[in-house]
């Protein structure tokens, strides 16, 4: 059996109008959003090697937040880079090869074990694995001339994290030069062109905080699951 790891992306720094803090750091039902996140992991597996990734300037605070909170869970912080990217870069320098990692949002609070479970198995099996969940809305696409044009939504897909590959594979995808369309870890890997990842069904619970209202919801999700 592979050797788990999970690279937490928390590198981010921006602060919405009326956060005081950069959202992973948040109070979400009486504890910071990321103290959620790794617990998730390490409640589906307490020996998954757990990578997270912080901003420099936050260290100490987030240092003090665990006292704090008396949060013991064991992890290795590394810096995060200017982007996502080098973020992740970054964390995989702390991953071994011949082994599975995941790749999940800091911000991502409410990942279940089930569906964590289900993309390490398909990983394994398929060398890569992402989760998606349908589009609710209708969608329209506008075009060189600024109008729009109504797209059929059951074509399109929403992605979610965690997203999990063999090591290899992932750490060898990230050698390649940086590109603005590398927004989640499937683009990078599907450009080198070395395999394409497995597409399983995501979670809606599976929100990502990135406004008041996010946490709103993922407060209200929290409570319907006690």
């Amino acid at each position: 059996m592979k050797i788990k790891y999970i690279i937490i992306v928390a590198g981010g720094k921006g602060i919405r109008t009326g956060w005081d803090l950069p959202k992973q750091f948040l109070l979400l039902n009486g504890r910071p959003v990321l103290m959620h996140t790794i617990s998730a992991f390490y409640d589906f597996d307490p020996q998954i090697h757990i990578i997270l990734v912080l901003p420099k300037d936050y260290t100490g605070y987030w240092s003090q937040l665990c006292v704090d909170f008396k949060f013991d869970i064991s992890y290795q912080i590394v810096s995060g880079g200017d982007t996502r990217f080098q973020s992740v870069k970054n964390g995989l320098e702390k991953v071994e090869r011949g082994a599975l990692v995941g790749v999940h949002d800091g911000v991502r609070p409410l990942i279940d074990q089930q569906l964590i479970s289900k993309l390490y198995k398909t990983a394994s099996e398929k060398k890569g694995a992402y989760p998606v969940i349908p589009l609710i809305d209708s969608i329209r696409e506008l075009d060189d001339k600024e109008e729009s044009h109504a797209v059929d939504r059951s074509k399109y897909r929403l992605v979610q994290t965690p997203q999990v590959f063999w090591s290899d594979i992932l750490i060898d995808a990230y050698n390649q030069k940086y590109r603005d369309d590398f927004t989640d870890d499937v683009s990078v890997v599907e450009a080198a062109q070395i395999i394409r990842p497995a597409m399983i069904e995501g979670n809606p619970d599976n929100i990502k905080i990135t406004a008041a209202v996010d946490l709103m919801i993922a407060e209200t999700i929290i409570k319907c699951r006690i």
